[in-house]
């Protein structure tokens, strides 16, 4: 299977020289949940808030520290734009370090004028992107059984959506529709689970739901409602003084997952507030690199 490959530009991270490559999600004119409607791309302050044609974006480690697993990096943003950079690229740099593969998700936005549904285009772009992380493997060395999902806030909602939900929404059946869309692992940072009051980020919900939506679709929206026995292994880590997506968001999700006996880790610091990123973290929230670390080595990885 061949896909175009943009070279859009080389990056210098830890010594490792890397070419950051874009795959396209779909094929021309087949992108489901469209109307067709024209739209540019809007990037500003290193966030996009239009998303015409999702992509992923490649970060390859060097062949003498790859480990053969896979991270779809699905950025946060409330559902109104995508932290691309510091939920984005940034994470991806990191996860090359630990001999990852790295995939950066440009989803399309529920606020889009194209969407039919508003609410099944971010996980429409997510399972594709995860079944064509899997139909890429052999050419990025990657052991298709090992490819997992990393998602802050609203992009936590987003990955948690793909390890709960069963139905598949990618429509689009080509050689890539019969790959399996559940990711292997979960890593879930400053995650949005819960779209109800009153933990619920409401930027989030308004912008996937839209704002007179009824209790019934939060409720299906609601990540840790619908945790299953098969949902894979997760790590959660939030911060206790976050103020915009509270960290019982992540005890939901946990709980749900211990109630189901699902291999789960739960890492809540006292600060670093609302996702938590790479750097400048207080104290004791500097350990969650080190934390994710290992959490993937018990896996295997």
């Amino acid at each position: 299977m061949k896909y175009p490959l943009l070279i859009l530009s080389v990056v210098f991270f830890s010594g490792i020289l890397q070419a950051q490559q874009v795959i396209p999600l779909w094929p021309k004119k087949q992108m489901p949940n469209s109307k067709g409607i024209k739209i540019k791309d809007s990037i500003a302050n290193e966030r996009q808030y239009v998303v015409a044609n999702p992509n992923i974006e490649v970060y390859t480690p060097s062949k003498e520290e790859n480990r053969n697993f896979a991270v779809l990096i699905i950025p946060g943003g409330g559902y109104a734009r995508l932290a691309h950079v510091v939920s984005g690229s940034q994470l991806a740099k990191y996860i090359n370090t630990l001999g990852g593969t790295a995939f950066v998700l440009k989803y399309r936005l529920p606020i889009s004028p194209d969407l039919k549904q508003r609410e099944i285009g971010p996980l429409q772009d997510g399972q594709r992107a995860i079944k064509m992380i899997r139909a890429l493997a052999p050419q990025y060395n990657i052991d298709p059984h090992k490819v997992g999902v990393f998602g802050t806030s609203a992009g936590g909602h987003l990955a948690s959506s793909l390890g709960v939900y069963t139905e598949d929404y990618t429509e689009v059946k080509d050689t890539v529709y019969k790959y399996s869309f559940t990711p292997d692992f979960m890593i879930l940072l400053s995650p949005v689970i819960t779209l109800a009051d009153p933990f619920a980020h409401k930027g989030s919900r308004e912008n996937l739901l839209g704002k007179d939506a009824t209790k019934e679709m939060i409720d299906r929206f609601s990540t840790h409602l619908h945790v299953t026995e098969k949902t894979p292994p997760t790590l959660l880590m939030h911060a206790n003084d976050d103020t915009a997506v509270p960290s019982l968001n992540s005890v939901f999700f946990y709980t749900a997952l211990r109630e189901k006996g699902i291999n789960a880790s739960l890492h809540i610091f006292p600060h670093g507030k609302h996702a938590i990123a790479l750097t400048h973290n207080p104290i004791s929230t500097q350990l969650w690199m080190p934390v994710l670390d290992s959490w993937l080595k018990e896996l295997g990885y």
